[in-house]
């Protein structure tokens, strides 16, 4: 870290020369000085790390992928981009996987950047191609199939041994086959019976989707929505969901999508944040989404952005995703 004298700061100092991260010389070989601090921020802002100046396990792991695997990430990622840029409009949504980010464009233009939480590596979020259609403010949490049989079931079971009701405490609704709804205490976790059962959650500060659920066609079940957890995006790894997108600040992409669809603004969504009533709103226009899979490219001012390849689709084994 800096301030301090290591006999392995040459080799870092090597390192970061050759990448041309470190743009001016230290006078003394040992010692990790200002210049060589600035150096390492630089480089673990390029790779998706908080720029702390610390050497830490993620950013050595980043600093030891070799060079050749950095160069096929960037042959593989100027494909996926190159057949990308063929077939988006003029004004569309961005969901780059491996960085966790949403980025809104119109015009060729990034009009707002949003940080995501996009599905562990057991929940993988699909790549896909479709088009926003509406959205659904104060929304019912409809539980999808993989988080009742994953998270819902074995909750349910591990807390009727302590004679507490899984249902109940988060406030979730039991229906049966015929849309009956059923009383939590009949409901045995121990057989099969939870497995035919369909449940919901209703708005509030324990529904996962939060205020809003961004709806497209997909085979797959997923959708972006906001979520009462915001401490998720704080994090370097955001990984953590089922497959659906979690995004930060959603009420600024909620009002980009209603822009010149109709007369909403942007108090109209706060109102209605605030009153927890539902609504929801079809798009007249409805907006092109991608979901990518983008691990490296670069910016306008030239610097090549690397992310973990975080579900291994770069074909260059496991050396690109230990960080």
């Amino acid at each position: 870290e800096p301030g301090i004298s290591d006999p392995a700061v040459p080799a870092l100092r090597d390192r970061l020369r050759a990448s041309g991260d470190l743009k001016q010389e230290t006078s003394y070989p040992d010692y990790y000085g200002s210049a060589l601090e600035v150096a390492v921020k630089r480089f673990q802002a390029s790779n998706g790390l908080a720029p702390t100046g610390v050497v830490d396990k993620r950013t050595l792991a980043a600093l030891n992928v070799p060079a050749r695997v950095r160069l096929k990430q960037l042959q593989t990622n100027l494909k996926r981009l190159s057949g990308l840029s063929r077939t988006v409009g003029k004004r569309y949504v961005l969901v780059n996987i491996p960085a966790a980010q949403i980025e809104v464009v119109e015009r060729n233009q990034v009009v707002s950047r949003h940080s995501g939480v996009v599905g562990k590596i057991d929940r993988q979020t699909p790549q896909l191609r479709s088009t926003i259609t509406e959205l659904n403010f104060n929304p019912i949490w409809r539980l999808p199939p993989t988080v009742i049989k994953e998270d819902l079931i074995p909750t349910g079971r591990r807390m009727q041994k302590q004679g507490k009701s899984v249902l109940l405490k988060y406030g979730i609704d039991a229906y049966d086959g015929s849309g009956r709804k059923l009383a939590p205490e009949k409901i045995n976790w121990n057989s099969s019976q939870p497995f035919s059962l369909s449940y919901r959650q209703k708005p509030g500060k324990d529904n996962p989707l939060g205020f809003l659920k961004i709806n497209f066609a997909n085979s797959q079940s997923v959708y972006m929505h906001d979520t009462p957890r915001e401490s998720l995006f704080g994090s370097n790894f955001r990984a953590a969901s089922s497959g659906c997108v979690r995004v930060q600040n959603i009420e600024q992409l909620a009002y980009w999508l209603l822009k010149g669809q109709t007369t909403w603004k942007d108090y109209h969504i706060e109102r209605i944040k605030e009153s927890g009533k539902r609504k929801n709103v079809r798009l007249r226009r409805p907006v092109r989404l991608y979901f990518a899979y983008v691990t490296a490219w670069a910016t306008q001012d030239g610097v090549v952005q690397f992310r973990r390849d975080i579900y291994l689709k770069d074909g260059v084994g496991g050396v690109a995703a230990a960080y």
